[in-house]
């Protein structure tokens, strides 16, 4: 999962796609994180996609860094706990001007049975690097 995290902090922003109703939502997103082995991002509970998530929790994430490119198919599942929104708040410092850790807005989740596959732009031939976790 650590060469996951990495790939997707050296892209800065990552493409995040949830469903609503039977349409496709993609935004992009640049908060990450690792708490307690597992793969966080955050987002306000006010936001239409808290609304997705809770209604239909798969996800897929994409990115390109310019040479390769990954998608992760997940489940995102909520985490209400201080500990992991702590976390990320500690790591995304810019946010705490949006969010507090005991606030009613702040969402954090972490993905679950995901798949994580990244390809080569430049070298075609290279097999997929594929993680689970």
């Amino acid at each position: 999962m650590k060469e996951v995290f990495d790939f997707i902090l050296n892209c800065k922003t990552y493409f995040l796609a949830t469903v609503d109703g039977d349409k496709p939502r993609v935004r992009p997103f640049n908060t990450v994180n690792i708490f307690e082995d597992k793969l966080y991002f955050l987002t306000g509970k006010g936001k239409a996609i808290s609304k997705q998530l809770s209604n239909n929790p798969n996800v897929e994430i994409s990115a390109f860094d310019g040479e390769c490119w990954i998608r992760i198919e997940a489940v995102a599942v909520n985490d209400d706990r201080i500990g992991p929104k702590h976390s990320m708040l500690e790591a995304r410092p810019q946010l705490k001007d949006r969010y507090k850790e005991d606030d009613d807005n702040i969402q954090v989740l972490y993905l679950k049975d995901a798949t994580a596959t990244i390809w080569s732009h430049v070298d075609r031939t290279a097999a997929p690097k594929v993680y689970k976790f």
